[in-house]
């Protein structure tokens, strides 16, 4: 290995350790807690790993063995598990362009880059223009294509003379002020979901997050874990469990739904709190198809060692929503600890965790 290659790598160590310094002040010390958690319970689950404090409630720590779970700054320095090729999933427009060519995702119309609208035909358009495409589709997401956890996500809406901004009514002079102060953002397709997801809760797009993984012993891509995601009044128009969003668990093998949770609190939900649709016990159809192309498709993608696929289930099949390259591990252990399972295990083979 040349000098040059050998400080490289060593700039590269220290700007990840100097990046993972920040997230572990901003958003573990310095984050907003959803969960009642004492000032001095919160420390202890900072400094006892690395976890928020609402983790700490959510796994009940007080009684629970925190060695047994992952906390949230392992989450974060899982994040570099793909790289060098992280890039490629973690902004959104590159990965819906790159996984069209394999799968139906959602038409993107415009984007924001800078102070800068594009087409992708590379046209350039004002924002008059940009809402003209949202008159003509009728309704469209905006999302930032360099951010997670459904955060500014809105779904714009046009329909007899009105505009609508996450089914509030909204004037056209409020809308162009939304999309010029927002930075960063792709207008994308809103696509229509199944019976199945809409009966869920019909206001929010459900999505299913299937985890595909490497592991470490076959050294085959494997499905490691499922949860069907589900908004509520408080989360139109996203269904994101850091947003407050419901989660059930996918059984793998049968495609059963289990009851519901929050991570935002620590009731149970069999129905729906919001529509009351029965939740538990419901099965996700086609599901053996859905896993056949999920694995198919991370197969295409042999590079990637993890990725978090959000998959919205329509009348026409699947359609992938997004794809990242890592995720959070509170939806995965509001069923049990995973430091010392599968997850954990694919982690210490990564040099994540010891």
């Amino acid at each position: 290995m040349s000098p040059n290659m050998q400080i490289s790598g060593i700039e590269k160590a220290i700007g990840r350790k100097i990046r993972l310094t920040a997230v572990y002040c901003r958003r573990i010390l310095l984050a907003k807690n959803h969960q009642k958690c004492p000032w001095y319970k919160k420390l202890k689950a900072n400094l006892s790993g690395g976890f928020l404090a609402d983790q700490w409630i959510l796994y009940d720590l007080d009684h629970n063995d925190r060695r047994e779970y992952l906390s949230e700054y392992d989450w974060y320095r899982s994040r570099y598990i793909n790289e060098p090729f992280s890039f490629l999933l973690n902004n959104k427009i590159i990965a819906s362009e790159m996984l069209k060519q394999h799968i139906r995702v959602p038409e993107n119309y415009v984007i924001k880059n800078g102070d800068f609208l594009v087409d992708l035909k590379g046209g350039m358009l004002g924002y008059n223009e940009a809402i003209e495409v949202l008159k003509a589709k009728g309704q469209v997401f905006i999302k930032p294509f360099d951010k997670g956890k459904g955060t500014d996500i809105n779904l714009l809406s046009y329909r007899e003379g009105q505009f609508y901004v996450d089914a509030r009514p909204c004037s056209d002079k409020s809308l162009a002020a939304l999309l010029k102060s927002r930075k960063n953002w792709y207008m994308s397709e809103s696509v229509e979901q199944s019976d199945y997801a809409s009966n869920l809760f019909e206001k929010t797009a459900n999505t299913i997050r299937i985890i595909t993984l490497r592991s470490p012993e076959t050294k085959e891509l494997v499905i490691f874990f499922a949860v069907q995601r589900i908004g509520t009044e408080k989360t139109i128009p996203v269904d994101n469990g850091s947003q407050g969003g419901l989660i059930s668990k996918i059984d793998i093998g049968t495609g059963v739904l289990s009851e519901a949770r929050s991570l935002h609190g620590l009731a149970a939900y069999p129905k729906h709190p919001d529509s009351h649709s029965q939740i538990e016990g419901v099965v996700v159809p086609f599901w053996e198809e859905t896993k056949r192309q999920v694995l198919s498709l991370a197969n295409k993608l042999p590079y990637m060692h993890f990725v978090a696929w959000d998959i919205l289930m329509t009348q026409k099949g699947i359609c992938v929503i997004e794809a990242n390259t890592s995720s959070g591990v509170n939806i995965i252990q509001l069923w049990g600890g995973q430091r010392n399972r599968e997850l954990g295990n694919f982690y210490r083979f990564h040099n994540i965790i010891n």
